[in-house]
């Protein structure tokens, strides 16, 4: 299983470099930034497991950036903890009551207490399973919600991603290798997102499988998949050995023991759009969705293509 991500946003570099050396060594992926701006670009590119803030920094303080984090679908479910030297009451209800962090602890302070409310938090956001275990992606509840949130409105459009592929590739590379994959195709989205699409577009990955769900308007929705698959196709061969690379598929044995060439992972897209509805609950939003990705991927068959996009209801 991938490690935990903890991103420490702090301007002192004697106190980055303590709690990322010590966090590193309790098993923890570490990643710092020293201002705002830099840390909420982090989070936007590929969310951190949780968030350690600092609340005085030389671009904004640290509440803008937990507030930011909170408003934004693609981060609220970050645990957000503050560490500080501001310890006035106005200053712990500020993070507490109009940001909602987790916890507010203030400098000085003890590295194996902060390590216990670090651990404490990421246990609970677990249990409420709220993000993706390898790539932090809002998946369960939080996709369910933007669901509901699809229904009751307009002018939305829904897409539905699978990896093609990738169980053959995960039983073949093993699943090690299987998790770089979720992180490639995690980043990829995110990096297209942002490129192409609007600030309030949402990123979610499901629990099981290697399935993913992006929302955006309808002018944002198709060159967001289009591109998402074009780079896909180009890049996905630096996951695979030179030999498979070249021949563009690999060789397994299936259950009787024959050898079957299986092609390079690929991405299967059904796309909606409100003008597909109406919708009345979010199972008939999801099964019509997947609907159309299974039929992306049987027109990537039958027309001999990789990744494949197909919009509208069947």
């Amino acid at each position: 299983m991938s490690k935990e991500k903890i991103l420490v946003v702090e301007d002192a570099p004697d106190i980055s470099s303590l709690l990322k050396i010590y966090f590193t060594s309790q098993g923890y992926e570490v990643q710092t930034a020293m201002r705002g701006q830099t840390a909420l670009e982090m989070c936007r590119k590929m969310p951190p497991s949780l968030a350690l803030l600092d609340v005085n920094l030389p671009d904004m303080e640290g509440y803008e950036i937990g507030r930011t984090l909170r408003q934004s679908a693609r981060t609220r479910h970050i645990p957000i903890i503050f560490l500080t030297a501001r310890g006035e009451k106005q200053d712990r209800l500020k993070g507490l009551g109009e940001v909602q962090a987790d916890y507010y602890i203030v400098k000085p302070f003890d590295i194996e207490e902060v390590h216990t409310i670090v651990k404490n938090a990421l246990d609970r956001a677990r249990q409420k399973n709220l993000a993706h275990p390898v790539t932090n992606l809002p998946t369960a509840e939080l996709i369910n919600e933007q669901y509901r949130t699809l229904i009751a409105g307009s002018g939305w459009a829904l897409g539905q991603i699978h990896i093609s592929g990738f169980d053959t590739f995960t039983q073949s590379y093993g699943a090690v290798v299987g998790e770089d994959v979720l992180k490639f195709t995690a980043l990829l989205v995110s990096e297209v997102v942002n490129e192409l699409g609007g600030t309030d577009d949402f990123i979610g990955q499901m629990v099981v499988g290697p399935d993913f769900v992006i929302t955006s308007s309808p002018e944002h929705i198709r060159p967001i998949c289009e591109k998402l698959s074009a780079r896909f196709d180009s890049e996905i061969g630096l996951h695979y050995n030179y030999k498979d690379k070249r021949n563009g598929y690999i060789v397994i044995n299936d259950e009787q023991g024959n050898t079957r060439q299986v092609p390079l992972m690929s991405l299967s897209v059904g796309v909606l759009t409100s003008d597909d509805g109406p919708f009345y609950d979010i199972r008939e939003l999801s099964e019509t969705a997947e609907d159309a990705r299974q039929k992306a991927q049987a027109e990537a068959r039958e027309l001999g293509r990789k990744s494949h996009v197909s919009y509208g209801r069947s």
